[in-house]
């Protein structure tokens, strides 16, 4: 099977990708990645409006067709309404990338309940709610891609990050379970769980504190929202079927 080639009489510039979170960074890369090879894209957001727009017209540069669109991920209404839109437009996505989120830095200690249920309502409930939603139209035509960006903090724990840790770790045992659950349909669930990635999140820390972490870090460096994009793209190809299940963590062998 060639890589434009997907399932049934289909395409792969006739499938379509839902990202959440794709208003920027690694979901905007994501996004971008896709229209490069004329997917169409469903660009889901909060309330960043112009960044939505701003990376929706780079990817119809790229000859891609994008619909924007904005819900709330903790609320089933709002998400279920996206549905309905969705729908009503005649696009079932075949490719869902679970990228939105928030972070949580802080010591567990200082953590209020009211920001426990916050970050646990976007970083899981708001995955499972609209993997749910959009899980059927997958297994209804037999093939579909569900992708969910986690983080190495999923995999390892980070001192003063124990919330965002739990949510991502909470992921990844989604995932596992999951691709178990969907793989007789001929659909694959795998997460994505990058190391430290150059995006807006790293602004939180300074010059001298980004030093010590890239010196940590045996490649040198951060990666870059690029490189995470196009391992997302590579795990919805067709022949990457037989993957799934997997927590695959580009860290720059940071955690191994």
């Amino acid at each position: 099977m060639h890589c434009g080639e997907a399932f049934g009489m289909k395409t792969l510039k006739e499938t379509t990708v839902l990202i959440t979170g794709g208003s920027r960074g690694i979901g905007s890369a994501i996004a971008k990645r896709f229209a490069a090879e004329g997917v169409n894209i469903v660009l889901h957001y909060l309330q960043s409006h112009e960044q939505a727009n701003e990376t929706a017209r780079a990817c119809m540069m790229l000859g891609a067709n994008v619909m924007t669109i904005s819900a709330d991920l903790k609320s089933k209404d709002q998400l279920a309404r996206m549905r309905e839109k969705l729908d009503s437009h005649g696009i079932k996505p075949d490719i869902l990338v679970n990228n939105g989120g928030i972070a949580h830095y802080g010591l567990l200690g200082d953590v209020s309940e009211q920001e426990w249920d916050d970050v646990m309502a976007v970083n899981l409930k708001g995955m499972f709610l609209c993997t749910q939603l959009f899980m059927e139209h997958m297994v209804t035509q037999r093939y579909g891609r569900i992708i969910n960006v986690s983080s190495v903090w999923g995999m390892s724990g980070a001192s003063c990050e124990v919330l965002y840790s739990t949510t991502k770790g909470g992921m990844n045992a989604f995932t596992k379970a999951l691709a178990k659950e969907l793989a007789p349909s001929g659909v694959t669930v795998n997460a994505v769980a990058p190391g430290v990635v150059d995006t807006l999140m790293m602004d939180n820390f300074n010059p001298e504190e980004k030093a010590a972490l890239e010196q940590e870090i045996p490649a040198g460096r951060f990666g870059s929202a690029d490189e995470i994009a196009s391992l997302v793209y590579f795990l919805s190809l067709p022949e990457s079927s037989y993957i799934t299940g997997q927590i695959i963590s580009p860290n720059g062998g940071w955690h191994t």
